[in-house]
């Protein structure tokens, strides 16, 4: 984790008449789980719509493997090795799992290694496969979510709250399931869950009022109660 494989200089982005973001920097090291923390309306979920170019940044710059891409389309981040899991997950209940999966893919078909791996991290994916995406349960639906992201290759995959309304069970899962992909992908992670975030984590950012306020190591956030208190008003053993 040497170099930096996404880098925020100085980023402001608007909604409507709010300034959200307010000179986010951020360098996010190549390899391994990066995590955004902060309190609800902080700034994680624009920083992260920002990169991807749903939202717009009216200044700054955001790079990727040392390429602007401030200004480019969705689609053209996207073609570049970028993969996002929105807080909502952004599947079509309507079509099936197979359909889903296949939406997320530039060829005709699957390639054969990739699918495997997603059915051994995640089995209700092959179970599942020919059922509609609405008859799945919520970890199941989030598990398609990520899937998705991972069925071609990504340099980088955002993801928005992932654990939000799972149970223990599906929650440890994933920590799993993300430890084995961060072993060839870099993942930038909005988390509330405490304890999933700092499983996963190697370093960590936190957003306070549209700025970073703390950026370290997540092992040293962890181990210091009162900068956790400090920066977010609670313990991370809450």
């Amino acid at each position: 984790m040497s170099d930096h494989i996404l880098r925020l200089d100085d980023v402001h982005t608007d909604i409507g008449q709010y300034q959200i973001l307010h000179g986010i920097s951020l360098n996010v090291p190549e390899g391994g789980v990066h995590v955004l923390l902060g309190r609800n309306g902080a700034g994680k979920t624009t920083t992260l719509r920002t990169i991807m170019g749903l939202w717009r940044a009216r200044a700054g710059a955001i790079t990727f493997h040392h390429h602007d891409i401030s200004n480019l389309h969705t689609s053209d981040i996207a073609r570049l090795g970028i993969a996002y899991v929105p807080e909502n997950m952004g599947i079509f209940g309507g079509l099936t799992v197979a359909e889903n999966m296949r939406l997320a893919t530039h060829s005709d078909r699957f390639d054969a290694g990739r699918l495997d791996r997603i059915y051994d991290l995640f089995p209700a994916m092959k179970t599942f496969w020919d059922r509609p995406a609405w008859a799945l349960s919520g970890g199941q639906k989030q598990m398609l979510a990520i899937s998705r992201a991972i069925i071609e290759k990504r340099d980088l995959i955002l993801i928005d709250e992932p654990t939000k309304g799972l149970a223990p069970a599906i929650i440890e899962a994933m920590i799993a399931a993300f430890r084995e992909i961060a072993q060839d992908t870099t993942i930038l992670l909005v988390e509330q869950n405490f304890h999933f975030a700092s499983s996963l984590g190697d370093s960590v950012a936190v957003i306070d009022d549209g700025r970073i306020s703390h950026h370290g190591d997540m092992a040293d956030l962890v181990a210091d109660a009162d900068l956790q208190n400090r920066l977010l008003s609670l313990s991370m053993n809450a």
